[in-house]
């Protein structure tokens, strides 16, 4: 039996691929489970107007993250935290705060997207990484000051 699959299927073969395989596997594992769809040219067609949607909106959420990040580049926000007369920090400051102090200036950034290898544990200024689309990252600065 010829298949088109749908996703990427391991040690079987990759998205969009027309591959063959055993009648019962076909039947009844990849093609309930959506993994793939029976090789006819009416699917083909379907796969391929689907994987051109699917491109031109991927392109579009590129070009609107790359607009984000420059609309981020030179952005710097301020983190007020209680600290000791040594500059280390009470807590830490997560991603979670980065984004808070983001969203008051009217950036509205995930916090899963903020890319900091630890916490920040000290008074100062950190260049802090944010992660918007493939390929495309900002950074920023991040002010960690005395409250």
């Amino acid at each position: 039996m010829k298949v088109i699959l749908t996703e990427d299927v391991q040690r079987l073969g990759a998205k969009g691929e027309v591959v063959t395989v055993k009648d019962g596997y076909g039947r009844n594992y990849l093609i309930p489970q959506g993994k793939a769809l029976q090789a006819t040219s009416n699917n083909l067609v379907k796969l391929k107007d689907k994987a051109r949607l699917e491109e031109a909106k991927e392109k579009r959420d590129k070009r609107a993250a790359e607009e984000f990040a420059q609309r981020l580049a030179g952005v710097s926000c301020s983190v007020r935290v209680q600290a000791e007369e040594s500059d280390k920090l009470y807590g830490a400051v997560h991603e979670r705060d980065i984004a808070s102090a983001l969203e008051e200036q009217g950036m509205e950034v995930d916090p899963h997207n903020i890319i900091l290898e630890e916490p920040i544990k000290l008074l100062g200024v950190y260049p802090v990484k944010i992660h918007l689309f493939r390929d495309v990252e900002a950074e920023i600065k991040v002010w960690v000051i005395r409250e």
